[in-house]
């Protein structure tokens, strides 16, 4: 049987059951938030798993304080981010080099990847998810890339994945960091099947002991649990798409304020968020429409490097962690302090890539 999850327990339980590689996220209390070991943990077995035969696929959980399932992952450990930005600890850039070379190897590991969405998904939970051949949501998913509320920008591959949602969706979640559920991440290519949050703890097991004869058998046994699930956006969607097309933030922000009560109220989100970053963002993801997930992940790694390093003292990522996570004022200081005064040559900076293409730390990335 599997262990049950516990304080004194690794952060990562990995344990091959059957034909499969099953993984639990045993950080309960940081919601299974990704440490640089945890992704160095996760990493080093996919890439053992990947290359042994006898592992048909792979399924990943997350757990809770009660036990499994629940929470998925929050994403990645910010107060770690906080840390090692404020004092110039180089394991920083080996947490973000490390954890977009496993979000790549989800994406191109070429046997089933499970993913039990459950729970809060966000940032690096969507990381280590979205790549995956079975993204399983339940009524209980909380899905966002919220990153523009600490100065950051979607990361993991967002701009890849977010740009391929359907009409201006991808500009829409990325810059508001607006959370969905199981409906809605169906409607928008996020996951590819619901499944009720109870029948969950019965398919990890039925997983962990049915003799597949091969992967068609695997996918049939997920795929036969999945039920409807309605999506909540789609009162919403002309309006998404009309405003979030706009050429530029204060365009669309213009739009917005001019539309309905749900629009202004994501009019008033973007003026809470990092001015400079939703910039930079909305160029990301509409570069990304046009990138491999490799160019992506080598763009975002420069974007990364950028977000601590361009303006030393003066960065937002640092500042936003701050006042969410660390003071937990709520006032993040953002400068320049509103869209209408961010330069082109402010957020255009965050494209040039401090590398050149031979010694940027993700040139092996294929594909």
């Amino acid at each position: 049987m599997t262990p049950t999850p516990s304080a004194d327990m690794s952060d990562v339980i990995a344990e091959v059951r059957g034909k499969l590689g099953m993984i639990t996220l045993n950080r309960p209390k940081a919601l299974n938030a990704l440490s640089l070991g945890m992704v160095r943990d996760l990493l080093g077995t996919l890439l053992a798993w990947q290359k042994d035969d006898s592992i048909l696929g792979v399924a990943i959980r997350g757990s809770n304080k009660e036990g499994v399932f629940g929470a998925f992952c929050a994403g990645g450990d910010i107060r770690f981010l906080h840390s090692a930005g404020s004092s110039g600890n180089p394991q920083l850039e080996d947490f973000f080099t490390e954890e977009y070379a496993l979000n790549h190897l989800i994406h191109s590991f070429g046997k089933p990847y499970i993913a039990f969405m459950d729970g809060i998904v966000m940032g690096g939970g969507m990381g280590i998810s979205q790549g995956g051949s079975l993204r399983i949501v339940t009524e209980r998913t909380k899905m966002a890339m919220p990153e523009t509320a600490i100065g950051l920008f979607p990361d993991v591959g967002g701009g890849y994945f977010l740009s391929r949602c359907p009409g201006a969706v991808g500009e829409w979640l990325a810059l508001t960091g607006d959370t969905i559920g199981a409906g809605d991440a169906l409607a928008f290519g996020l996951a590819d099947g619901c499944i009720p949050a109870e029948q969950q703890a019965e398919l990890w097991e039925t997983l962990a002991t049915t003799d597949f004869a091969n992967v068609e058998a695997l996918n049939a046994v997920v795929r036969s649990r999945f039920v409807s699930a309605e999506p909540k956006v789609v009162a919403h969607r002309a309006e998404i798409d009309t405003c979030f097309s706009q050429p530029t933030v204060a365009a669309i922000v213009k739009a917005l304020q001019a539309g309905s009560d749900w629009a202004q109220a994501e009019a008033a989100t973007l003026r809470k968020r990092s001015p400079l970053m939703l910039h930079v963002v909305l160029e990301q993801i509409r570069r990304a429409r046009q990138m491999t997930l490799a160019e992506d992940l080598r763009m975002e790694r420069d974007m990364v490097r950028h977000c601590f390093y361009l303006r030393p003292g003066r960065s937002e990522t640092v500042e936003g962690i701050r006042a969410l996570a660390v003071d937990k004022d709520h006032s993040p200081r953002w400068n320049p302090a509103s869209i209408e005064e961010v330069s082109d040559a402010e957020w255009q900076a965050f494209f040039d890539s401090p590398w050149p293409a031979h010694s940027h730390p993700l040139a092996a990335l294929q594909g």
